[in-house]
């Protein structure tokens, strides 16, 4: 390193110094750092850097064969993740009849279609008069003022158009055609209307030795006129179980009433006619009058 001065101020330069203009300037545009040491010096950081450097490259290379072991092996191999097999499906996906029919119809109609509240799913002579559309449309959209809703997404439930007609199908399974054989019975619809007052002799024939006189309960079975009851059920209800009866209660359907004399489909359009028009117009059990409603009633 050489120093020079010019008009009294003093430079330090590199190898060469020139006078241009009055100025000096560098001859080697390269400056050696002042804290740069000799290229046969090595600092005292050099071999720290070195395994800094090695160690980052070793981390990189483990990181990638992680990464490539874990795609090889899937994403299943991860703590936590459940074993195949236990993964709950999506509701919508669920097409097996067994389970459909526990979930959403059994706690009415039964297990297996039969020994519910409801009407008897499995009862071959209801299968025998309600083909595919009947049972789809009543699934699907459910009875109007009754306690049957709608499963399809249609009216407000939780089924798809497939699962109703997994449903279909699994009950089209019940039937047994040879329950019924040689029999035809009553229609499960008609558009020919029944006559109330026919109804009420027809009742007297078929029905009042089970539900007694007026339809107002028996020995054998109970009360058909309560308003209740009637409330709860539609008049469609009511001509199935006069047809089809409630094998799982002993009540015969339209054959058993009375010994070989079937009811013929004009008479149990007749009964249901009669029975429907027992239903009351505000259905429920009145609440008497108390001496003290009353008095409080007055003030």
């Amino acid at each position: 390193m050489r120093v020079a001065s010019v008009e009294g101020k003093t430079y330090r330069v590199g190898r060469v110094m020139t006078r241009r203009h009055g100025e000096l300037k560098a001859a080697s545009s390269r400056r050696t750092p002042r804290w740069a040491a000799p290229a046969n010096v090595q600092t005292p950081g050099a071999d720290l850097k070195v395994c800094a450097s090695r160690f980052f490259h070793a981390l990189v290379a483990l990181a990638l064969f992680g990464l490539l072991a874990l795609v090889a092996t899937g994403c299943s191999s991860l703590p936590g993740h459940p074993a195949p097999g236990p993964e709950v499906p999506r509701p919508d996906e669920i097409l097996d009849f067994n389970t459909l029919y526990a979930q959403n119809c059994s706690a009415c109609h039964g297990a297996e279609g039969k020994g519910g509240a409801a009407l008897a799913l499995a009862d071959p002579v209801y299968l025998s008069i309600a083909d595919d559309t009947t049972l789809r449309k009543v699934t699907a959209d459910g009875v109007p003022n009754t306690t049957m809703a709608g499963f399809a997404h249609s009216a407000g439930g939780l089924l798809t158009d497939r699962q109703i007609d997994v449903l279909v199908e699994g009950m089209r399974r019940w039937a047994k055609p040879e329950a019924i054989e040689g029999a035809a019975p009553p229609p499960y619809k008609t558009d020919t209307p029944g006559d109330a007052q026919r109804g009420a002799e027809v009742y007297t024939t078929f029905c009042a030795s089970c539900h007694g006189p007026g339809g107002k309960g028996g020995e054998k079975a109970s009360s058909v006129v309560d308003g209740s009851y009637l409330a709860l059920v539609s008049d469609q209800y009511v001509r199935t179980i006069v047809i089809c009866g409630r094998p799982e209660l002993n009540a015969p359907d339209w054959r058993g009433n009375v010994q070989g004399r079937p009811m013929t489909a004009q008479e149990v359009s007749d009964v249901v006619a009669w029975l429907v028009a027992q239903r009351p117009q505000f259905p429920g059990q009145p609440y008497p009058r108390t001496s003290s409603a009353q008095a409080g009633g007055a003030q």
